[in-house]
């Protein structure tokens, strides 16, 4: 039997990237899955693009508005009867120091990486205790570390790290929340038509123990884990998929 047979999975900021190649491997094992984001059209591209046999839905929706977040899980749950995992992908980047960032940019940051997160799982707490299922958040080691111009980003992320953290503490063991953390990855939004061989993408290799940048499924492996039962006693864990990134010092190669 696939390991998510008769669960449903939704899946926020699926229509590329990280997001759909979740949702793909969500379905490949078997899941039903609803793949959430604002554009039909790429939506609908990356339902195309699951695995042969796969039941997949897509469906609009603004998950930093609340009324939208919390229509959507109701949908779901009362026409597919059950919710199961909640994956929090939704996301997007914003460049600039506090010096920099005009008041409503920081707070379009915020909405949609860390206002989010709490609408949809505000809304899917109720059904997923039902189930004893979980949430994964998808987060950054933009939370787990500053970066250079990118405060407001750094700062939801962040604040993403310590609401999967309470999440997990208020909600076991009915509950279960954890979150991933990529590094820089290839083939999502911010880095579509980037190559290995492009210079900003070397510059980031230069620093990953592993010599190279992270693909969307490798990140999408590791939320499936979070989420199935090998899984079952983990909560509140932080998992950085990054290459190794954080284990280094910063400091440069000395030597061979």
């Amino acid at each position: 039997m696939s390991v998510f047979a008769d669960r449903v999975v939704v899946v926020t900021g699926a229509g590329e990237g990280i997001g759909a190649a979740v949702a793909h491997r969500f379905a490949a094992d078997g899941a039903t899955v609803v793949l959430v984001g604002r554009t039909l059209e790429k939506l609908r591209e990356a339902a195309a693009a699951a695995p042969d046999g796969a039941t997949v839905f897509a469906r609009t929706a603004d998950v930093t508005v609340p009324d939208e977040a919390e229509a959507l899980i109701a949908s779901v749950a009362a026409d597919l009867g059950r919710l199961d995992v909640l994956v929090n992908n939704a996301g997007a980047p914003a460049f600039g120091t506090v010096e920099a960032v005009a008041p409503e940019q920081w707070r379009a940051a915020m909405a949609v990486n860390l206002d989010a997160v709490y609408h949809t799982s505000r809304a899917a707490i109720p059904h997923l205790r039902r189930t004893h299922g979980c949430v994964v958040n998808v987060g950054s080691v933009s939370g787990l570390g500053g970066d250079y111009g990118m405060a407001a980003y750094n700062a939801a992320k962040g604040g993403m790290v310590n609401l999967t953290r309470a999440m997990a503490v208020d909600h076991a063991p009915e509950v279960r929340v954890n979150a991933v953390h990529p590094g820089f990855t290839l083939n999502t939004g911010i880095t579509a038509g980037l190559t290995e061989d492009t210079p900003a993408v070397r510059s980031f290799t230069e620093r990953i123990p592993f010599g190279r940048v992270a693909r969307p499924e490798e990140v999408a492996g590791v939320v499936a884990f979070l989420a199935g039962p090998d899984a079952r006693y983990v909560t509140g864990a932080q998992i950085p998929v990054d290459g190794g990134l954080g284990a280094a010092s910063g400091q440069p190669r000395i030597g061979t």
